[in-house]
């Protein structure tokens, strides 16, 4: 199993980036899969996360801003980002889970993913 993260980079407030997270050696409409986010000097923490056939879920603050989807076919895991904030600056990872369906208490857990990619830069400034 790998995951591989790009698209990140330096933008200004207000500005949007789109990360891909290309995948490989697992079928990656079948696995529960989550936008994890760490900020300097702080733990991951997951952002978005699309769970299941179509679940999509966000942390609060990250609603109406980021948009989480999938291309099954191109087996890639996509993170739109828009009006993007300083307090959106960290590395993003892509992870994956090896159950197709973690539910609401736990698709938000960082242990409840099995597979990482190596993260993505995304800095606003």
């Amino acid at each position: 199993v790998q995951l591989v993260e790009s698209g990140g980079g330096l933008v200004q407030p207000g500005g949007s980036l789109r990360l891909s997270c290309a995948a490989s050696g697992f079928t990656l409409s079948y696995n529960a899969m989550s936008w994890v986010r760490q900020a300097p000097g702080k733990g991951r923490e997951g952002v978005a996360a699309i769970d299941g056939p179509r679940d999509t879920e966000y942390v609060d603050s990250v609603k109406g801003r980021f948009t989480v989807s999938r291309d099954n076919a191109k087996k890639t895991l996509y993170l739109q980002m828009n009006d993007l904030n300083t307090e959106d600056t960290g590395m993003y990872y892509c992870a994956a889970s090896d159950t197709g369906f973690l539910g609401i208490l736990f698709r938000f857990l960082v242990p409840a993913y099995q597979y990482w990619g190596q993260g993505t830069q995304v800095t606003v400034s």
